[in-house]
């Protein structure tokens, strides 16, 4: 019999009440007087030792209680081991399900831009910002720039899924449910290093793209490298390689509540559809995509760049875009031009990039620029064909911890950009130069709340069909947004 605490805890008791309970006498007899005494004396003859019948009759009904108890608690003890047992196994079967693995989490972005110059003024554009954050123009106050839910989680130690909607798409009206991931990975190997996407995902050309808006520093992506890709995502196959000495030092990055890209591989390389984001492909090619990145730890350097690290890395695409929506349209100068014809040399766009990011510890860096050529409109000639382009940007940042209470960091910033080149998600698209500035900052409550607020100096071409299509346009403006994570 298995011997628990309490049980001998039980058989401790019954020992001591035995031993307590369980008295005997001896007597003696004197041989001359006859007499009885209850001690050994001289002439006295011990007639052996004796016990009250009531005592000993109240002790064995005592003991088969005892025994009978303790057979009751062994059954009672065995049952509960058996159901312990059985829940456990139940347990383990209910977790093999995948949609016990299934994790749901998400965050809301809530906006408010302040134009202090730039708005609307009679013989100039309005300034715009079409492709980023389409609630800088007239008339604009609070708005949704993203209500996204994450659905993902693996069914196997093979197959892992990730779903995504967003329920603050505009399209006229505002707040549509959108689809903006779902995908697949399939490894092959537990450890995860070599794995293929399917589905619909985020293309790997870009850091900065690759970068989970619920992490970016900045408001918006810039215009140079976002034009590649426009809302960062399209459908195909990626293959990935991550070796695991890699994953681990993004994982500590992140636990250290530093903004990493995500795990997009060391290497990549995919086809994908190449029309954007839940466009209907349009011709019978496929884009192609290169990626490669590398976090660097600057240990090497000596005891002053202890635990930095400096992640670069390269990306390429190319492919054939047809160019959506071509409209007639008017010029801010006044040209009426009918719907510009697309040239079918013309729709071809290869780019490369590069990128360099020191996280920051305290102090940060990140610079991206892309060069190459893409599909974009001649208003001359008013056709779609394919022109140079070119741009990035560069983002200093410092993050201070410990601001206002233990859990507050405040990571102050400025960023510069620059694009010359067309954004093809544009209707005719539109070739635009970008010039803009921001002064900002992010503070970071707490894990489930942080605000931003940026002092934006902007310079950009308006991209809206109007009366201000292709007008050059600039103003400063306000931003803030509050963003609560779940």
């Amino acid at each position: 019999m298995k011997l628990t605490k309490m049980k001998l805890a039980i058989i401790s008791v019954l020992g001591f009440s035995l031993s307590t309970s369980a008295l005997a006498i001896d007597l003696y007899m004197d041989s001359e007087t006859k007499q009885l005494f209850a001690e050994d004396g001289p002439g006295r003859i011990k007639l052996g030792t004796f016990e009250k019948v009531e005592d000993k009759t109240k002790q064995n009904e005592e003991m088969t209680e005892i025994r009978n108890d303790l057979k009751n608690k062994e059954k009672e003890f065995k049952e509960l081991e058996e159901r312990v047992v059985a829940v456990k196994e139940a347990n383990a079967k209910n977790d093999e399900k995948w949609f016990n693995k299934i994790s749901l989490r998400g965050y809301t972005q809530l906006r408010y831009n302040q134009k202090l110059t730039g708005d609307r003024v009679a013989g100039q554009p309005e300034l715009r910002s079409n492709e980023g954050d389409k609630s800088i123009k007239d008339n604009s106050n609070f708005s949704f720039r993203r209500v996204r839910l994450v659905f993902s989680g693996d069914i196997n130690e093979y197959v892992s899924l990730y779903i995504q909607p967003d329920f603050a798409t505009t399209n006229g009206d505002q707040n549509f449910a959108q689809l903006r991931d779902a995908y697949a990975d399939l490894a092959f190997d537990k450890s995860h290093e070599y794995r293929i996407r399917a589905g619909q995902s985020k293309v790997p050309f870009g850091w900065e793209n690759l970068q989970s808006s619920q992490n970016r520093l900045s408001l918006d992506r810039a215009d140079a490298l976002n034009s590649a890709v426009p809302s960062e995502r399209d459908l195909g196959l990626f293959a990935y390689w991550s070796p695991s000495h890699v994953q681990k030092l993004w994982k500590d990055l992140s636990l250290k509540g530093l903004k990493t890209s995500g795990d997009y591989g060391v290497l990549g390389f995919g086809v994908y559809n190449g029309q954007s984001l839940n466009k209907d492909e349009r011709n019978d090619d496929l884009y192609m995509v290169a990626h490669a990145t590398y976090p660097i730890e600057l240990d090497f350097l000596g005891s002053m760049f202890n635990g930095q690290v400096l992640e670069v890395g390269a990306d390429a695409i190319s492919g054939k875009f047809n160019v959506n929506n071509l409209s007639a349209y008017t010029t801010f100068d006044g040209i009426k031009k009918s719907a510009p014809k697309q040239d079918r040399k013309g729709n071809s766009e290869d780019r490369a990039a590069i990128h360099a990011i020191l996280f920051p510890q305290p102090f940060g860096f990140q610079a991206e620029w892309n060069w190459g050529k893409g599909p974009a409109l001649n208003v001359e000639d008013n056709i779609i064909e394919r022109k140079s382009l070119r741009g990035g940007y560069v983002q200093a940042m410092y993050k201070i911890d410990k601001i206002l209470g233990s859990q507050g960091t405040l990571i102050p910033f400025v960023k510069w950009q620059h694009y010359d080149g067309p954004h093809k998600g544009a209707v005719n698209a539109t070739y635009t130069h970008v010039e803009e500035i921001d002064f900002g900052f992010e503070w970071q409550m707490m894990k489930a709340l942080e605000l931003v607020m940026t002092y934006t100096m902007m310079d950009r071409t308006n991209t809206v069909i109007g009366n201000d299509y292709l007008g050059q346009a600039s103003g400063d403006l306000l931003r803030t947004q509050l963003q609560w994570n779940y």
